[in-house]
């Protein structure tokens, strides 16, 4: 059953800079059908995802995307693409990756991309790209989808990258075709999508052959390039077809995938925008620009379904997968669409109990295929989340409802307010905590009485391990690293609602203004965050939220990306004379030789 051929592709843009035209907003929306660079294809258990880039289709003019070369539009389609294969089939057991192109499999990053582009630009890249490789190894761990790379071609930079997410790698033996990372010999940066880390922590490759390897710009062919365990097999043309097969064949047979599950369709996210407030059915995004803050209100359900089978019945309306696939979208469109919007500001609203239902549900059915993938789109987009250079604010008022998966965003923030008391009157004083209008439309957030609950957070079982982040550790062994009475104390009052008092003397909030003080308070947490650097900002952030151990996906987005994001700014690199400038011009990067 082939799905797409090659359509039109939805909208997309890089923001412009100041003082210059505007671009069109980048858009995440995309499907199949509107493929412009990816062909997907389903027979029974195995899929097929073939890479046929158009050269002229790329997210923004001044550059063709040759080769197989690919920018973010390429990377949207393949994240929409992973993320159907894990929802619409279920039955699927393996997915190929493929080229269309005759000896060619991809050849990365297209550079000319990379050398007109901003820093922002090429650094809010990089970081979806490495979440999209993510996504694809979380499959083989989480789901059973085991990706295998058939390489028909010649692999560089973040073409082999690509292949490196892959479970396992074959290249063809055709004399010509080679793996290889050409980015430090060629381009005066690093690999930016994992390679360097998944060459030594993932494939075992010896670090003085990764070294030879990465500083090797024509690459690693044939019987070598399997010795050195840069691939699994190296096939002859005649023989590439039967051993992909192969592999694909045990992949399927050793899955635990369901033959005969229906799958959810995932339709288009309905997203209404008004001027400085977008909205969705369950979350809503307000920005104060003047404050350089956002507010993201997520609301708790209406109903919850009373069982699997009804998840199942509701499908992607169900809320538990409706509000997480607006999360997800509405972090991808803030990152990237408003970067100085330094602040986000997480609130909810709804009934606590609700969403502990939901909760439940998830957790006491987390055997059932889809209720897994929910509880696994969780876990990634709280780790999307987490890697987020914004300041991350929770604000805990009457009349939100932070608990199980709502609670760990609370828990992704930097510092946690939480108001003490009932609230009484609006406790923002008609305006919401950046400044602008309410975001509950000058009511309080317990729809304007005053005699409403005081707020509470419920924890529950989610929030001891059903969403680990990058470390492997949960939300709650980080905030409570080395501390580990408290820890045991904060678990054991699972499932009690805890008012202000109680959650700060567990240590799960970082402070308790009263109703007199709240809006004052909070007022003065963003405006002091918009007078710091937020260079600083972003670099102290990122060493707070990932304290504790490292693992291949903490290195990737930490020691990896941190280099790469002062490369990328290197006269070296990005300087006239530098290597991305001068690429294709056939003169060499004049480098300042001085190590720093």
């Amino acid at each position: 059953m082939t799905i797409t051929g090659n359509h039109a592709s939805t909208s997309h843009g890089e923001p412009a800079a100041a003082g210059t035209a505007a671009r069109p907003e980048v858009s995440f929306d995309t499907s199949p059908q509107q493929y412009r660079h990816w062909q997907l294809s389903v027979d029974g258990p195995v899929a097929t995802l073939t890479l046929d880039v158009d050269e002229d289709a790329g997210i923004r003019p001044g550059y063709e995307l040759k080769l197989n070369s690919y920018d973010l539009g390429v990377d949207i389609e393949l994240y929409d693409a992973v993320q159907r294969l894990r929802f619409e089939h279920p039955a699927v057991r393996a997915v190929v990756i493929t080229s269309l192109k005759d000896r060619m499999f991809c050849a990365g990053a297209n550079i000319r991309m990379l050398a007109q582009a901003s820093h922002a630009w090429k650094v809010n890249f990089c970081k979806f790209t490495n979440e999209t490789r993510n996504a694809i190894e979380d499959a083989a761990a989480s789901s059973g989808q085991t990706y295998i790379a058939a390489l028909n071609g010649t692999a560089a930079g973040g073409g082999y990258e690509l292949a490196l997410a892959c479970e396992q790698i074959v290249l063809i033996d055709d004399g010509a075709s080679v793996v290889a990372l050409p980015e430090v010999p060629v381009l005066g940066v690093l690999p930016g999508t994992g390679g360097l880390t998944r060459l030594t922590d993932k494939r075992g490759v010896r670090r003085d052959r990764a070294d030879v390897f990465a500083t090797t710009a024509e690459g690693i062919r044939g019987a070598k390039a399997a010795a050195w365990r840069l691939v699994d097999e190296t096939v002859k043309p005649s023989g590439f077809a039967a051993a992909v097969r192969r592999r694909v064949q045990a992949a399927v047979a050793s899955s635990a995938r369901p033959a005969r599950a229906a799958g959810v369709p995932l339709p288009p996210l309905r997203r209404v925008s008004d001027g400085d407030v977008t909205s969705y059915e369950h979350l809503r995004i307000e920005i104060d620009r003047r404050a350089g803050a956002a507010t993201l209100v997520l609301r708790g359900p209406d109903q919850v379904p009373s069982s699997v089978a009804a998840l199942h019945e509701a499908g992607a309306a169900a809320w538990p997968l409706a509000l997480v696939r607006e999360l997800d979208d509405a972090i991808l469109r803030l990152r990237v669409n408003e970067p100085e919007i330094g602040t986000w500001l997480l609130t909810t609203q709804g009934d606590l109990g609700k969403v502990a239902q939901a909760s439940a549900l998830l957790l006491d059915g987390a055997g059932d295929w889809l209720v897994n993938e929910i509880i696994q789109y969780w876990k990634r987009t709280l780790r999307r989340l987490d890697t987020t250079s914004r300041s991350l604010i929770a604000l805990i008022e009457p009349g939100s409802c932070f608990a199980g998966p709502l609670l760990e965003v609370a828990l992704a923030a930097d510092r946690q307010y939480m108001l003490d008391g009932t609230g009484g009157e609006d406790s923002t004083g008609g305006q919401d905590s950046a400044g602008g209008q309410d975001s509950t439309g000058g009511q309080d957030s317990t729809g304007g009485q005053d005699s409403g609950p005081a707020a509470a957070i419920r924890l529950d079982a989610f929030n001891a391990g059903a969403a680990p982040m990058s470390s492997g550790l949960t939300r709650l062994q980080v905030r409570f690293l080395r501390s580990d009475a408290d820890l045991a104390a904060a678990l054991a009052a699972a499932g009690q609602d805890l008012t202000a008092p109680r959650a700060a003397g567990l240590g799960l909030v970082t402070e308790t203004p009263d109703a007199l003080d709240w809006a004052d308070e909070i007022r003065l947490v963003v405006e002091e965050r918009a007078s710091f650097s937020p260079d600083a900002l972003t670099g102290m952030e990122a060493n707070f939220r990932f304290a504790g151990p490292e693992t291949s996906e903490t290195k990737i987005f930490g020691r990896l990306s941190a280099w790469q994001n002062w490369v990328f700014q290197r006269p070296n690199a990005a300087g006239p004379d530098g290597a991305l400038s001068r690429y294709g011009t056939g003169q060499r990067a004049d480098y300042d030789s001085g190590r720093v």
